[in-house]
């Protein structure tokens, strides 16, 4: 089923819905962050949080219930914590809908009310599959609910990004290569950004760098840079910047300012250098800088993990140890 069919099921069985919460863990819970963003941003009746899986099962909220839509979200459909908050939010009686590339996952035999099987390994487009399903959702919960006057611009710009995702990757090689020879050797990199885009730079730090490539890695919003982080920044300290285009891009616009001026070693990926407001109106576009530059930093991601020697899916423990 499409995110609004499956929405407007979940209606007419159940039209007071007062709560949504998302649920996952690592890069999942991040891929949920611009539609947890874009709710919370947009609902006024709607209670709206996310949760690390494990959280949501030893502190479960006590908003979950009949009036409640959850959506959990792993990309094998294999992690442990997020399979158990599934199989408890069911038991809660929520409308639990859940995301994996794998139809016959651990996800999948939970039982969730609705089951979402996206792509990931077709192209970059396809990896960014989950967060611009979970964002879909998002918007037919708002607009079938409360209302949403930018509903038809938000279908707009779901139907372009995928294109311009794989626009995009194409002409960044160049520039990916020379970061890659520039970062290689780094003991630590550091990642910025704000709006919908925020976990992104988490999602980059934890999994593409610490997971990953081994590398230590902090991040932060480019607003609350400003309360303790930038005590760090000298010359060459090493920083990702994800510039958003929409409102919060003066934030982001401060924080490389003060990178610049104090000689740090920035990296900025610029949504505006890839003719997102070329593509999508701009009373949405703060949604759709998230989709784009995740596919772009993954191919600087996967040109590191060359130079390095490294590859991204080599790992210590994951896979290998029961933890």
């Amino acid at each position: 089923m499409l995110p609004k069919e499956i929405i407007k099921e979940i209606k007419e069985k159940e039209s007071n819905i007062k709560s949504l919460i998302f649920v996952g863990c690592g890069a999942s819970i991040a891929d949920l962050y611009p539609a947890k963003y874009f709710l919370e941003e947009n609902s006024k009746e709607i209670r709206v949080s996310s949760y690390t899986a494990n959280e949501f099962n030893y502190a479960t909220p006590k908003s979950v219930n009949s009036n409640s839509i959850i959506i959990t979200a792993s990309l094998g459909g294999a992690t442990p914590e997020t399979v158990e908050a599934t199989i408890k939010a069911k038991k809660l009686g929520a409308y639990v809908i859940s995301l994996t590339k794998e139809k016959d996952s651990p996800l999948a035999k939970a039982n969730p009310d609705y089951l979402i099987v996206h792509g990931f390994g077709k192209n970059y487009a396809s990896k960014l599959e989950k967060m611009t399903i979970a964002l879909q959702l998002a918007v037919e919960v708002l607009n079938q609910f409360e209302g949403y006057d930018a509903y038809q611009e938000m279908l707009n710009g779901f139907n372009k990004i995928y294109d311009l995702i794989e626009e995009s990757v194409l002409s960044v090689v160049p520039q990916a290569k020379e970061f890659a020879a520039t970062y290689k050797d780094e003991e630590v990199v550091y990642f910025m950004s704000s709006g919908a885009t925020q976990n992104v730079a988490y999602a980059t730090s934890i999994c593409l760098f610490m997971e990953m490539q081994w590398i230590n890695s902090g991040n932060f919003h480019a607003g609350e840079f400003f309360h303790g982080p930038f005590e760090i920044v000298e010359e060459g300290v090493p920083f990702v910047l994800f510039m958003n285009e929409g409102k919060t891009r003066p934030i982001d616009s401060r924080a490389l300012t003060f990178l610049q001026r104090f000689g740090a070693k920035v990296t900025v990926l610029d949504a505006k250098d890839f003719g997102l407001s070329s593509e999508i109106s701009k009373e949405v576009i703060d949604y759709f800088n998230p989709m784009l530059l995740t596919a772009v930093m993954r191919v600087y991601a996967q040109q590191l993990a060359e130079a390095r020697n490294h590859p991204l899916t080599k790992r210590r423990y994951m896979w290998k140890l029961e933890y």
